[in-house]
């Protein structure tokens, strides 16, 4: 069962640290049922906005707008996974759960089911009793992440959620996040891992130094960030062929990658001028047509370095 719709704006947050601004000025939305990737590099913005919006900083100018409204924490039912991890070291996964379950207002057997049902979906039953200083870091990790679903938060706002989870506690995790899209949630999660946020996201958001660069429907935003370029596979026995048409016919840039080349299109020349001069010429096309970057790509491209976000 869907929850009700609502958007969430940031506008125009800044914030500065000892006279040192670190957010300029950023605005975004994100939808409820949609899942968003929030992108940067370290040292971005990303844990900044994070707190801003959890009321851990205030923010120097700006606003946070629930449906229109200002946006209260302490009002919205919310479940939080901060960058620097914190829960109680010597208390027992149950208590430790339920303990979180009542702050969000759940009542005593609420809390206690809340908790039995979290332990077990990240397969911990058998140390449901165990403190939580005796659990390996991964675990540790999947506790962590625990108490920002536990007692059905509406919105769920998650700092490098992935950190420190295998392959196998990662897809667990993936599942709960798109159980929780499913029932209309509001998800916003911060990770370096790319592969996962194409995976699940709907939208991204990519900030960098304190300012966004990108924003908006994932697909929408490789469509058009591809949408001057085509690309081309061929046999390396056409190599020479190729580079000579695209460059001396077409005078058209390209880049080559083993037997693929990107090829960055003109307003003179038509997709299909450049197919058909090509298959005049070439022994065989593998592959053609308009370029769909990755993810990677487009972080790479617009902020340059590796795509550690």
């Amino acid at each position: 069962m869907k929850g009700v719709f609502m958007i969430l704006e940031v506008k125009g947050i800044k914030k500065s640290f000892d006279k040192k601004e670190i957010l300029h000025g950023i605005s975004f939305t994100v939808q409820s049922g949609k899942a968003m990737g929030f992108l940067g590099r370290n040292g971005a913005g990303k844990t900044t906005t994070f707190r801003c919006l959890m009321n851990v900083f205030k923010q120097t100018e700006g606003e946070f707008l629930l449906d229109g409204k200002p946006f209260d924490v302490n009002q919205n039912h919310i479940g939080y996974l901060p960058e620097e991890r914190g829960m109680y070291a010597k208390v027992s996964l149950k208590d430790q759960l339920a303990y979180f379950a009542k702050l969000k207002g759940a009542d005593n057997k609420k809390a206690a089911e809340e908790a039995e049902y979290w332990i077990d979906y990240f397969g911990l039953k058998d140390y449901t009793n165990k403190k939580l200083e005796t659990l390996s870091k991964g675990n540790q990790q999947k506790i962590q992440i625990a108490q920002a679903f536990i007692n059905n938060p509406d919105i769920i706002i998650l700092d490098e959620p992935f950190s420190g989870l295998d392959p196998v506690n990662a897809q667990i995790f993936k599942d709960a996040i798109k159980e929780a899209v499913s029932k209309g949630k509001l998800v916003i999660f911060s990770s370096h891992q790319m592969a996962y946020v194409e995976e699940m996201c709907d939208e991204i958001t990519l900030i960098d130094q304190g300012n966004i660069i990108i924003s908006g429907d994932l697909e929408e935003i490789k469509r058009k960030e591809g949408e001057d370029k085509l690309v081309l596979r061929v046999n390396s026995e056409d190599s020479i062929t190729v580079e000579d048409i695209l460059r001396n016919k077409f005078g058209l840039d390209f880049q080559k990658v083993n037997d693929e080349y990107l090829i960055t299109k003109d307003a003179q020349h038509t997709s299909n001028e450049i197919l058909q001069e090509l298959l005049n010429h070439v022994h065989e096309i593998i592959s053609f047509g308009q370029y769909r970057p990755s993810l990677q790509d487009i972080f790479v491209n617009k902020v340059g370095g590796e795509a550690n976000a």
